[in-house]
């Protein structure tokens, strides 16, 4: 199956290493990966600050750089959920609005495609240690993902997986909110990451790295014992 590649703006900036492992990830399943180096940000910043019109350029450039009856894949359930879910109130009124209802339909993140596309949970990876993990918000309430990660890490071998308290509560990151609600932010990130040492996890693992950047920020000023990962990382790690 070929399948096309799509890396958001701070992935590509920020954690590239995890954009090769989801190539690892993807090939080992047996794809053929396509990336598209034209490509930009999918328009949920520009969206999300209200101006609605900058980012119905920034969607036009993401419709244009992608072909509608090719699966997407994306390391991020935050640009895929705006992507399936608010593109159709940009291009409501547009001759565009027939593709982004087949793009809609055609973009996944990347352990939902994992699961319930390519039917694969089991890649031979290898992790030792006792690992919790982070539902983020986009990932859980715009496209629906709970279990396909949590099968997945099932098969990492040496992985221990274990639920934190308060597990489907908001991290504190999301997008502006951390730079406007500043203290909020913080002090929801605190209780997460106090959740997740709780549990003596060595890892605190999620889809989305924007999730993780925020949290990784909290660890590393308390200097606490564990480490945020991807799951494609997790999933590419040990072969």
């Amino acid at each position: 199956m070929t399948v096309q590649l799509f890396i958001p703006c701070f992935v590509d900036q920020l954690y590239p290493d995890t954009a090769f492992n989801m190539v690892k990830v993807l090939e080992k399943a047996g794809c053929s990966v396509r990336y598209n180096p034209s490509q930009t940000c999918c328009g949920q910043p520009a969206f999300n600050a209200g101006f609605w019109d900058d980012a119905r350029q920034v969607c036009g450039k993401f419709l244009s750089d992608f072909n509608p009856e090719q699966p997407i894949v994306a390391p991020s359930a935050s640009c895929v959920g705006f992507v399936r879910n608010y593109y159709g109130k940009l291009f409501q009124d547009s001759s565009l609005h027939h593709q982004v209802q087949a793009i809609s339909k055609n973009i996944y993140e990347f352990s939902d495609f994992l699961v319930n596309v390519l039917g694969v949970t089991d890649f031979g990876a290898k992790l030792p240690g006792k690992a919790t993990y982070h539902d983020s918000c986009a990932a859980l309430r715009e496209c629906k993902i709970k279990q396909e990660p949590r099968l997945l890490l099932q098969h990492v071998e040496g992985l221990e997986l274990t639920e934190l308290q308060d597990v489907e509560t908001c991290c504190g990151f999301g997008g502006t909110f951390a730079v406007k609600f500043e203290p909020i932010s913080i002090g929801m990130g605190e209780q997460k990451v106090e959740h997740a040492l709780a549990t003596e996890a060595a890892y605190l693992i999620s889809t989305d790295l924007s999730c993780l950047m925020h949290l990784q920020g909290y660890i590393d000023n308390r200097k606490a014992p564990i480490k945020t990962m991807h799951l494609a990382d997790v999933l590419a790690s040990g072969w």
